[in-house]
This record gives C-alpha cells, sequence and structure tokens, in this order.
C-alpha cells in the first residue's frame, strides 16, 4: 500500500489540458506511448542529461537514487493533501472533484506531515504488526491455491491479472480487517467502484457515503465485541489516551483497506512478466525456490508498480544543486533510482539473489510504506505457487501487452498467460 495513491492517480487528470510539459522536453516523453511500453532507457537519458529536471511548467523531475532518497527523508518536501491540492490547482487543473473527496477521506497519515503523520502512524503501528502480517501467510496460500485450482479447471490459458493477481489483495485486505464473509461481495465492489475517483464525482460520493457507513457499523461491532482484526486492534488503540479520533479512524480503515489493491495486484503481475521475459532465472527460482523471497524483493526494484510519486515544497531547499522553490510540485522517480547505476551494479540485469535489497520501491523515511510488507508476502507466495504449479507456464501473446497510460504506475491491463 503505497502513499498518496489516490493522489497521483488523480493527477494526469488534474493537469492542465497543454500536457505537463512543452514538446521535446524530458519530461513531456514521459507521457509518449514509447515510453510508456519501456519508460527505463528514457529513465537513464534524464539520468544522465538532467537528473534534477524542471520542466517548461515549472515541475521538477527527480531521477537519481541519491537525491531522491534525500528528498525521501526531507521534510521540506510536502505530503500533505492541503498543500498538494493547492500546488495542483496553481497549475490551471480541475480539482473540484480531488478536493471534495480528499476532504471526505480526511487527515489520515498517508496525506500528514509531521507531527500529525508521526502521531497517526505510531497508532496504526500498534495494530499493523508483523506478527499480524505474518500470521496471513497460511490465509494467502489457501487463497492463491484455490484460485489457481480455478485456473486449472479451466483450461490452459487465462489472465492472471483477472484470475489471481487482481482478487488476491482484495481476498487478503477482509481477511485482514476480519470483514465477514457474507458482506465480502459488496466490498469487493466498492473497491472497484472506487478504482477511478473522479470519473464520476456524484456516483464516487455516494459509493464513498456506502462504504463509509459500513465501516462505521463494523467499529461499532468491534467495539461491543473486539476480535482479532485489524478494525479491532485499531478500536483498542483509540481506546487508549493517545489515540485515534472517531474521524481518524474511520479514514484510516477506508484508506487501509483500499490502499494495498492496485500496488500489490501489479507487483505480481509485473514481476512475473520479468520472470517470463528472463528464462534463466526463471529456472534457477525453479531449482531453488527457497530464492523467493529475495527474488521479491528484486522484481519490486526492476519493474516497481509505482514508478513516481509527488511531494510539493514547503519551503525553499538545495537539491542536487538546484533550489526548488515552495509550492512547486516534484515527481518523485523511483523506478528510476532502482535502476540508477551509481547506486546498483549492473543494475538493468534482473538478479534474484541481488544482495543489494535496498530499493526505494516502498519510499524511504518518514512515508515508508507500512503495508509493504504484506505486498510483498502476498507476492512470494502468489509467484513462488504459480511457478512451482505451472512448470511450463509461459507468456500467450507478447502483442496483447498493454501498459496503463498514467507515468506515475506501471500496471499491465491483463497478462495473458498459457501452462
Amino acid at each position: 500500500m503505497k502513499q498518496t495513491d489516490t493522489m497521483t492517480d488523480t493527477v494526469d487528470e488534474a493537469r492542465p489540458a497543454q500536457g505537463p510539459s512543452a514538446p521535446g522536453d524530458l519530461a513531456a516523453e514521459l507521457y509518449t506511448p514509447r515510453v510508456r511500453r519501456d519508460p527505463y532507457p528514457h529513465y537513464a537519458r534524464m539520468r544522465r542529461e538532467s537528473p534534477v529536471h524542471r520542466s517548461p511548467q515549472g515541475i521538477w523531475y527527480l531521477t537519481r537514487y541519491a537525491e531522491i532518497e534525500e528528498a525521501l527523508g526531507d521534510l521540506r518536501l510536502s505530503n500533505d493533501r492541503d498543500r498538494m491540492t493547492r500546488a495542483l490547482g496553481a497549475l490551471g487543473g480541475d480539482l473540484k472533484a480531488l478536493s471534495r473527496l480528499t476532504d471526505r477521506l480526511g487527515r489520515v497519515m498517508t496525506n500528514t506531515d509531521p507531527p500529525d503523520h508521526a502521531r497517526l502512524r505510531k497508532l496504526v503501528n500498534r495494530g499493523f504488526t508483523v506478527r499480524r502480517v505474518e500470521a496471513l501467510r497460511d490465509g494467502i496460500q489457501a487463497t492463491v491455491d484455490g484460485l489457481l485450482d480455478q485456473v486449472e479447471a479451466a483450461g490452459p490459458a487465462f489472465d492472471l491479472i483477472e484470475a489471481v493477481a487482481s482478487p488476491l489483495p482484495l481476498s487478503v485486505s477482509c481477511e485482514l480487517f476480519g470483514i465477514p464473509p457474507e458482506d465480502r461481495a459488496q466490498v469487493k465492489a466498492w473497491f472497484r467502484q472506487l478504482g477511478n475517483l473522479t470519473a464520476d464525482i456524484e456516483k464516487s460520493e455516494a459509493v464513498v457515503d456506502q462504504y463509509e457507513g459500513y465501516l462505521a457499523r463494523l467499529v461499532h461491532q468491534r467495539r461491543a465485541d473486539p476480535g482479532d482484526d485489524l478494525i479491532s486492534a485499531l478500536v483498542t488503540t483509540q481506546a487508549q489516551d493517545d489515540r485515534l479520533t472517531d474521524a481518524e479512524l474511520l479514514s484510516t480503515c477506508f484508506i487501509l483497506i483500499t490502499a494495498g489493491d492496485e500496488t500489490t495486484t501489479h507487483l505480481i503481475g509485473n514481476g512475473t512478466l520479468a520472470l517470463l521475459r528472463h528464462p534463466a532465472e526463471l529456472a534457477r527460482l525453479r531449482e531453488d525456490p527457497a530464492l523467493i523471497r529475495s527474488a521479491v524483493e528484486e522484481l519490486a526494484r526492476y519493474d516497481t508498480p509505482t514508478q513516481a510519486i509527488l511531494r510539493v515544497v514547503a519551503e525553499d531547499v538545495q537539491i542536487g544543486g538546484q533550489l526548488l522553490r515552495e509550492g512547486e510540485l516534484v515527481y518523485l522517480f523511483l523506478a528510476s533510482a532502482n535502476r540508477d547505476p551509481d547506486r546498483f551494479d549492473d543494475p538493468d540485469r534482473l538478479d534474484p539473489g541481488r544482495p543489494d535489497k535496498r530499493h526505494l520501491s516502498f519510499g524511504n523515511g518518514p512515508h515508508f510504506c507500512l503495508g509493504g510488507p504484506l505486498a510483498k508476502l502476498q507476492a512470494e507466495v502468489a509467484v513462488g505457487t504459480l511457478i512451482r504449479r505451472f512448470p511450463r507456464l509461459r507468456l500467450a501473446d507478447e502483442a496483447a501487452l498493454h501498459w496503463r497510460p498514467n507515468p506515475l504506475q506501471r500496471r499491465l491491463s491483463a497478462l495473458p498467460l498459457s501452462y
């Protein structure tokens, strides 16, 4: 679950109609179909020619590991929702839908800065423990086995995204939060409807009403009869002196249930595609299944679903020899940092046993992704089980691969496979 997912998914629609920058600018090329198919050569060019790049529109693009790592830990680069909305509005984008819906979500840890962020994260950490995540392993394995049983029953061709990668994180979130089995179909329907918050503002707000109402009832039930689930843990936290307010509790549940869905889906999708395109490394992983945990770290580095995250300058700051001024937007291209040869040896090579695992796919600093361990656990089980059960797994149609157009995310619409 990646911070600012809702905000960054909306940026492409919120930006002015003339695009992110002038034709021919390095930043403008990020939006071209050629770069969307394979952005990594273009990232390499930006690292060489303009690693701290200011577009004609006044937006900064950081592409080297050193500057991005520095920026992630610098509190002068803000993740605050209100600052972000003002900065986007200054570009002339239509932010009515974004503003109304982010107001509904409230001020949760994913869109606040310290000290509010530190307080909220500390409270959520009490419930979102390593023990609680690891306890989900057997359930994740059972879910993956069931999904692959359906794949096997249906025949030798399937779409990995539709059949496994998409339904898995939804099921895991429902289990983590203790959502009753009889309610899960409805909750999953709300997830899907919330996939594009700005497509229809009135419809989106109606869905948010229904979802929030359901969560409020669930919270009320857990107060009366707590269980061993994350909502119960958050309710217990709320009852202590240093506590979540009612609004923070509801917004935190909303964000945590929703946030990890797409990121986990496409970590599984992108990772499986990378292995199929590198048969020697796939064979190595089959021969040594104990490599799977290391392999998932490498798959996250090699082709991360969250290519970039957004920050806004809260106070003038020097980065990479450039002065970034208050109110300016900054894109941190995590995917480019992960391929920086000044940080990683032979970075364009996929190496499941790579010892250096300090990639930035889940961020760094105060906003390091809380749900990263859960996303990696799901990918570990899903990818490991997939390649074990289907030794003849292969890509069915390379020409059918289609990457979604938002350059901040790297997500396949479908991944057709056969076995």
